[in-house]
């Protein structure tokens, strides 16, 4: 079973090529698993906000998960995120996603309904004790609402079955509150592309990281530098990427992003409602900006040889 030791490095958060009728582009998912288990990344993190969970069909999340399952082919951790905003449903996809081969289970913090600290931890405890697999606490206050006490994220690090959390609060003060008071035995990975080296200094394990779909390599350098505690140089590759990210959520994750998968040879630009694709100019914008950090790169490499 997972464990936090395995919860390290580049995970991409990873969209979801569909077709014009709503249903899982088979083809194109198929090969954007094995683009990015080529290019080395740790782990593949599918139907998160990137993934457009919210707007799939349930039998169609359960078709691309098992599609990311067969090509990690048990070398990788997959881990799906459930974002249903009520317990029953989210313990069901859970279940349905282990019985597709899912290695544990990304929980979004319960939104809408406005619940107290207690309630928070009180629903994640109940979670995990129901959970067939491991879970990480999804936290991402921008979208539900609701921030995690840090004191209540440090009781919840000490369950067997919590393993980790995807840290998306900004607050750079919280995240350094959380890391400093969670259980050994708990991964806490950056969920922001814009913050990443410096969560990873601070004690981020690694991260779930959107960009890196179509810069795996990149990200990895970012992550390397700053694990080995280079953090200047890290940080100094990361603002490379400044242009990009700028780009890549300047209209709501995952359109644009989507828009330029063709870039790495996969043509998956439909979205789901209430989603659209983003601005033809943007579109361009964000393919000019890669090929620009490509020659970049490919400069660099000559450079060092």
């Amino acid at each position: 079973m997972l464990d936090s030791t395995r919860l390290r490095g580049i995970l991409p958060a990873t969209p979801t090529p569909v077709m014009a009728d709503d249903t899982i582009d088979v083809t194109a998912s198929k090969a954007l698993f094995d683009w990015l288990i080529g290019q080395g990344v740790d782990g593949l993190v599918p139907l998160g906000g990137t993934g457009e969970y919210g707007a799939l069909a349930r039998e169609e999340r359960i078709r691309l998960l098992e599609l990311a399952v067969k090509a990690a082919d048990g070398k990788r951790p997959v881990i799906p995120g459930v974002l249903d905003p009520g317990y029953h449903d989210a313990l069901a996809a859970g279940r349905d996603f282990a019985a597709a081969g899912a290695d544990a289970l990304l929980v979004i913090t319960p939104y809408y309904t406005n619940p107290t600290q207690a309630g928070i931890r009180d629903y994640f405890l109940r979670y995990a004790d129901q959970s067939p697999l491991p879970i990480l606490i999804y936290e991402i206050p921008y979208r539900t609402r609701i921030a995690i006490d840090p004191e209540v994220l440090h009781e919840l690090s000490r369950h067997e079955r919590i393993i980790g959390m995807k840290a998306c609060n900004t607050d750079m003060y919280h995240f350094l509150r959380v890391v400093a008071g969670v259980d050994a035995s708990f991964s806490v990975l950056s969920g922001e592309d814009t913050l990443f080296p410096l969560q990873v200094a601070a004690g981020a394990k690694g991260g779930i990281v959107v960009t890196a779909n179509l810069l795996p390599r990149t990200w990895r350098k970012v992550f390397d530098l700053a694990a080995a505690g280079r953090t200047e140089e890290a940080v100094a590759k990361h603002r490379e990427l400044i242009p990009l990210m700028n780009l890549a959520f300047s209209e709501t994750n995952p359109g644009p992003m989507k828009s330029v998968m063709d870039l790495i040879g996969i043509n998956a630009p439909h979205m789901l409602a209430p989603l659209m694709q983003p601005k033809t100019e943007l579109r361009d914008a964000l393919k000019a900006e890669y090929a620009r950090l490509l020659e970049r790169g490919e400069r660099a490499e000559k450079l060092a040889s």
